[in-house]
């Protein structure tokens, strides 16, 4: 097999065509390594202030200046997959126009941001570590963040964290947690034609659904933010034949739960809850991560939320915050995109968040 060499990226033309061509650099989750070569790569040639590390294929590039304070500024490098939506194109100019193609919201415009400013800033305020990471986008235990806060978690140590993760250029504080479980109904099998002889398993789990059908998600308030939680099916399973009554059944459900609640207290409040409604289906944690609380109070947050403006928002959906909170690290999400946009095959940014993420990280990394 002969491999292709990771290709030059545009550091010092912009960060509209730094952010697309690292999006027309393929790097589907599983397949980051020509995108991580690359960014190792400029990295090598045109940051020389900074000390490169590898694990894997997440790169971490820091500063060793001595300052007071270390933040830790990151984003993952990998992509759902592609459907016809590279290479990436430019409606319009590269100062007001609109970036389409797949990773240009989730999240190769905030990735492309955090490199211009690493090789850019050879003195910035803090100390900072860089960390462009792999496997977000399948299964928690291959995260490549995760991988590094648990073989060297000092790579991760600081006082205050980013994600660049598409937040329509404003701070997003926290995330919601989120626990999936299933619901499983056991019943007996019979003729179809002899219903009456069965236990219908599918049937059993009615109860469940007409609970969810009529569930009203609550608002909670946690430091001054409101999280819009969720419950709802995602899934259901069973049956045999087309004549046989089954036997057994199972609904999937996701639950995405505030920050004021961990992941075993959303657990213990999902089994109240169906208790009630379902008490014969048994229940099963599938999945479970919780979330983060928004940090918004810690003196480094204060100062980074006055430097980009705006008015902090909850992230709703689970994030990589969520890990940093693990470390007591307070984090926060600011990149450009609009969340809602992420994984569609229209996937598409405003080339003006990806500029105002740029200016806003720049002003805060270089005021004191």
């Amino acid at each position: 097999m002969i491999e292709t060499a990771a290709p030059d990226l545009p550091v010092h033309e912009g960060v509209v065509a730094l952010t697309r061509a690292m999006c027309d650099v393929p790097s589907v989750s599983g397949d980051e390594r020509m995108l991580a070569d690359a960014i190792e790569r400029a990295l090598s040639i045109h940051a020389p202030h900074l000390e490169v590390l590898r694990d894997g294929d997440a790169i971490v590039a820091r500063t060793r200046l001595g300052r007071a304070q270390r933040v830790v500024i990151a984003g993952h490098i990998d992509t759902v997959p592609i459907n016809n939506n590279l290479p990436s194109r430019l409606e319009g100019d590269d100062e007001t126009g609109t970036l389409h193609g797949r990773g240009t919201v989730d999240m190769k415009g905030g990735c492309a941001v955090m490199l211009a400013l690493a090789v850019q800033l050879d003195a910035p305020a803090y100390d900072v570590t860089w960390v462009w990471y792999d496997h977000e986008e399948v299964a928690s235990e291959l995260n490549g963040l995760g991988r590094l806060a648990r073989t060297h978690p000092d790579l991760l140590a600081a006082d205050f964290a980013i994600l660049g993760e598409p937040s329509n250029a404003v701070v997003e504080g926290g995330c919601n947690g989120t626990l999936r479980i299933e619901l499983r109904a056991a019943g007996r099998r019979a003729h179809s034609a002899r219903a009456w002889m069965g236990e219908n398993a599918i049937h059993a789990l009615a109860p469940a659904l007409a609970l969810l059908a009529n569930y009203e998600p609550r608002s909670i308030e946690v430091d001054g933010l409101v999280y819009r939680e969720g419950l709802n099916a995602v899934g259901i399973s069973g049956g045999v034949a087309g004549n046989v009554i089954p036997d057994a059944g199972a609904l999937t459900v996701n639950y995405r739960f505030a920050p004021a609640a961990t992941a075993a207290e959303a657990e213990d409040y999902l089994r109240a809850l169906f208790a009630a409604a379902a008490p014969e289906l048994e229940l099963v944690v599938t999945d479970s991560a919780g979330g983060a609380r928004p940090g918004l109070d810690a003196p480094l947050a204060q100062h980074f939320i006055a430097a980009v403006g705006g008015t902090p928002a909850p992230k709703y959906g689970w994030t990589d915050v969520a890990r940093f909170a693990e470390l007591g690290i307070p984090a926060v999400n600011y990149g450009p995109g609009d969340p809602s946009l992420a994984h569609t095959d229209d996937e598409r940014v405003p080339v003006e968040q990806i500029i105002a993420c740029e200016r806003g990280l720049r002003a805060w990394l270089t005021s004191a």
